[in-house]
Formats: structure tokens, C-alpha cells, sequence
């Protein structure tokens, strides 16, 4: 069989959860650096793929954004590294299963969170930001269309932070039960190409439907700021030509990113993995 069965994997992600929680925290904070560096890969990769399309595209922008961004997952599971939203999910099974503590659970949280914002932070500035590739002006044809990348990071942020809390928590639960089940899933493969496929459709899912990600936001919304604060922005939406184009002004600081956005998600994202599956799939399988 090249699979594994939903029992296998409910007792498979209670060891998980275990091994995870016995790193140290300097090593949570590594391997937290390096899954906050590959979300955010992945989130750069679906700006640069779909920032510059005519927003004719309509849905089909989105899902261009969707398609390609589950690199992010794909570097997290396969070639290592520690994510809090996955983690929503595996601690919580070990917990229950009581092979770690609470205070286990909480340090492996709190340490690969923090490492999954510096990593993800990271990105946004020095290779996004700092390298000019979300400054770049872009060409359709032969007519220039100016800052597009920018822009459409500017548009990004400033809808993130402006969700009511209740929208940004209930978006972020179901963002991380796709999230979860693609983890789960991934571990169910056998090889890497089912891998693959595994975290690609509900990754896909989650961002063509407009669900907010924690980690993914603590690139998206942060980098946002440092596109919509350049003077090279700022003269541009105010001239005549950026009247005309409707360039939106920022919205997004790093207090309402952090209140209105990261807080109501991350807590959406806790349920969305924590109960939606933990919970559920440990009291099937595992109670």
C-alpha cells in the first residue's frame, strides 16, 4: 500500500508531536527561522507569479497566487523545518495522548512562533524588499505599468488588516484545517511526488479561498508596509498618474497588523488544527 490509513497517521503524528517537543529551544528557533523563510518563499513566488496580471483575471489571478505558493509547505515537509500551524496539530495530539506536558506543547509553540516571524520577516525585507524585485516596474507589451508588484502588495495588506476580528478568526480556522490536513496527509505518502500532492491541494485551497495563515501573513502584511512606505510608492500614488490608477494609499501599520490581523488568526489557526483535527481525529482513533 503506498499510504498510510487514517489510524496510522493519528498515531504517527502523536510521536510527531513528542519528537518535536523534546528539540531544544535553540533548535525550535532554527528550524522555526527556516519555515517562516520557506512561507514566505512561497508567498513571494505568488506575488511575482500573480501581482502583475490585469485584474481582468478576475478569479483566475487568485488561483494562479493559490497554485504556486504551496512551495512554502512543500520546503517545510520535505526538507525540514519547524511551522507553528503544523505544529496546532501535532502537539496537541501528543498532548492528549500524554506523551508531553502542557508545558511542552506551549514551549514548542511559543519558540517556533517566534522563530516562524524573524524567518518570515526576513524574507520580506532583505529578499523581497531590499533586492528591488517588489519595487521593479513591469512591462504589458510595450506599455509600462508601474510598481505592480508593490501595489499589489500594498492591496494585500491593507485587506488583511482591515477583516473585522471575527472575520480574520473564523478565516483563520478554516485556513489551518486545510493547513493540518495537508500535514496530515503528507505524512499518509509514502515518496515525494505523493507528498507533493498532498500538501498542493489543500495549500491551493485554502489561498484560492481568501483564508488568512498566520505565518504566511507575517510576510504578506509586514511586507506590504516596507513597499507602501518607499518614497519611490508614496510619489507615485500621489501623482496625477496614481490618482487616476486608483493606487491605494497604505492602510496596514505594524500595530493593526499585529491586533486586527496576527492575533485573531493565529488563535483561528489553534482551532482550525487543534480541534477540527487533533482533537477529532485522536478521539476516533487514538480515545
Amino acid at each position: 500500500m503506498g499510504f498510510k490509513m487514517p489510524k496510522d497517521i493519528t498515531e504517527g503524528m502523536s510521536s510527531l508531536g513528542k519528537a518535536k517537543s523534546e528539540l531544544s529551544i535553540s533548535k525550535l528557533l532554527v528550524l522555526g527561522f527556516l519555515g517562516g523563510a520557506y512561507i514566505a518563499l512561497g508567498g513571494l513566488l505568488a506575488i511575482r507569479a500573480a501581482g502583475a496580471l490585469p485584474d481582468s483575471f478576475g478569479s483566475l489571478q487568485k488561483f494562479i497566487f493559490g497554485a504556486v505558493f504551496p512551495l512554502g509547505l512543500i520546503l517545510v515537509v520535505i526538507a525540514g523545518a519547524e511551522l507553528v500551524t503544523g505544529n496546532m496539530m501535532t502537539q496537541p495530539m501528543a498532548y492528549f495522548d500524554r506523551k508531553i506536558d502542557l508545558k511542552g506543547l506551549l514551549k514548542n509553540w511559543t519558540f517556533v512562533y517566534i522563530g516562524n516571524f524573524i524567518g518570515s520577516v526576513f524574507v520580506a525585507y532583505f529578499l523581497a524588499y531590499k533586492t528591488g524585485l517588489i519595487m521593479e516596474v513591469a512591462k504589458m507589451g510595450e506599455i509600462p505599468k508601474a510598481l505592480p508588484w508593490a501595489l499589489y502588495a500594498v492591496k494585500i495588506a491593507n485587506a488583511k488588516v482591515s477583516l473585522s476580528w471575527w472575520q480574520a478568526f473564523l478565516r483563520g480556522i478554516g485556513c489551518n484545517w486545510l493547513v493540518a490536513l495537508a500535514v496530515w496527509m503528507a505524512y499518509s505518502a509514502e515518496d515525494i511526488i505523493g507528498k507533493i500532492f498532498a500538501i498542493w491541494w489543500p495549500i491551493m485551497g485554502f489561498v484560492a479561498i481568501g483564508f488568512e495563515h498566520s505565518v504566511a501573513n507575517m510576510f504578506f502584511i509586514p511586507l506590504g508596509i516596507y513597499a507602501g512606505q518607499d518614497p519611490l510608492y508614496v510619489n507615485f500614488a500621489k501623482s496625477a498618474e496614481g490618482i487616476l490608477l486608483n493606487v491605494p494609499i497604505l492602510k496596514a501599520t505594524w500595530e493593526n497588523f499585529i491586533v486586527n490581523n496576527l492575533i485573531p488568526v493565529t488563535l483561528g489557526n489553534i482551532v482550525g488544527a487543534g480541534f477540527f483535527v487533533a482533537t477529532i481525529y485522536w478521539y476516533v482513533y487514538r480515545k
